[in-house]
């Protein structure tokens, strides 16, 4: 048994509780799913981070298939909002309504829109115009939303998983950068290989229908939720991180010349908070008490590839932030040592 930052004590039974919990998902949206590990990994890993997540990929990669299986998968109210341009606030949200009462008069009673349920399906999210993003904004970040001068709070657990397809621009609302920092990961959905493809279409062209089973209850994802915010993190591991993620913010000292010339615009504090939740997430799945460097390097990706955006100079050349991430990661020191005695990161601590 080991002690937490938090003075809270990790048991291995609580281990093999999370990764029962994943086991237990992973064979019921195997059933419907095929492939996709990576990407229904990072959700996993979301969700008990108490993130939200976005997935992007071309139309017919199963995004929300993948997303709408999840959510049977766990005991929770699950609503999915097909996002179009036409959608206003109140149709998320909900509305207030005035009631004759059968005894005479009337009152105001309150409707709950879809978004009243612990997890969320917003399909096509970028199709829908800022006024509406904006009501789902308050909701990702405060767990609530407001009808006139009225605070409604939603349920607990709540999730926004979104999706959205990169190649249609017709009749569609870029998401705004503070919209984009509230999700956890970027997830990419990339086409199958041969042979899951293959399996993908011998199984959607029979009679073949998985059933899927519940596997954890609304208490139980708190409880695991809990639980991952309990795992120690070492200090290093957390320098590492901001070492990682203040190398993207072009006006600081130390920043290396590449960042400088290809990226425009770089991460916030949500970068580095949701890298060390998400290596604590990712250390339990993976049977461990304590988070590593290589945790914090593998999730590098979908935690900061929407929140830098490339110049115009980098973006003509192909360059994308994906491979930004990569050398960053790849020039980053990992030991305490290194970190400490370069000048470089010297400077980059010190700003």
């Amino acid at each position: 048994m080991i002690q937490s930052n938090e003075d809270q004590p990790i048991s291995a039974g609580a281990i093999e509780k999370l990764q029962g919990a994943r086991d237990h998902i992973l064979e019921q949206l195997g059933k419907v799913i095929v492939g996709q590990q990576d990407v229904i990994d990072e959700l996993l890993i979301s969700i008990f981070s108490r993130g939200h997540c976005l997935l992007e990929g071309v139309p017919g990669l199963a995004k929300t298939l993948m997303i709408s299986t999840l959510a049977r998968t766990l005991s929770l109210s699950f609503s999915r909002i097909q996002f179009t341009p036409d959608l206003m606030p109140a149709d998320i949200t909900g509305t207030e309504v005035i009631e004759e009462q059968p005894g005479g008069g009337l009152q105001r009673r309150f409707m709950e829109g879809p978004l009243f349920a612990n997890v969320i399906l917003a399909d096509e999210i970028n199709r829908t115009p800022p006024k509406t993003q904006a009501a789902l904004l308050e909701a990702m970040q405060e767990r609530q939303v407001t009808i006139g001068r009225v605070r409604h709070e939603l349920g607990n657990p709540f999730f926004v998983l979104a999706t959205q397809n990169p190649i249609e621009q017709e009749g569609t609302y870029p998401l705004p950068e503070a919209q984009q920092d509230r999700f956890m990961f970027k997830v990419l959905v990339d086409y199958p290989s041969f042979d899951e493809e293959f399996e993908v279409a011998r199984r959607t062209t029979s009679k073949l229908d998985g059933e899927v089973a519940p596997v954890l209850s609304g208490e139980e994802i708190l409880e695991l939720q809990d639980l991952v915010r309990s795992v120690p993190v070492a200090d290093h591991v957390i320098r590492f991180a901001l070492a990682i993620v203040r190398q993207t913010r072009i006006g600081s000292e130390g920043v290396p010349d590449f960042v400088r010339d290809q990226i425009g615009w770089g991460a916030g504090p949500r970068a580095v908070q949701f890298l060390v939740l998400g290596g604590k997430a990712r250390a339990l799945l993976h049977g461990r008490t304590h988070v590593t460097v290589q945790d914090i390097q593998e999730l590098c990706k979908p935690v900061l590839r929407h929140r830098m955006v490339v110049t115009f100079a980098a973006e003509s050349d192909g360059i994308t932030t994906n491979d930004v991430i990569e050398r960053l990661v790849a020039e980053t020191p990992t030991t305490e040592d290194e970190l400490t005695r370069d000048a470089r990161f010297q400077k980059i601590f010190a700003s």
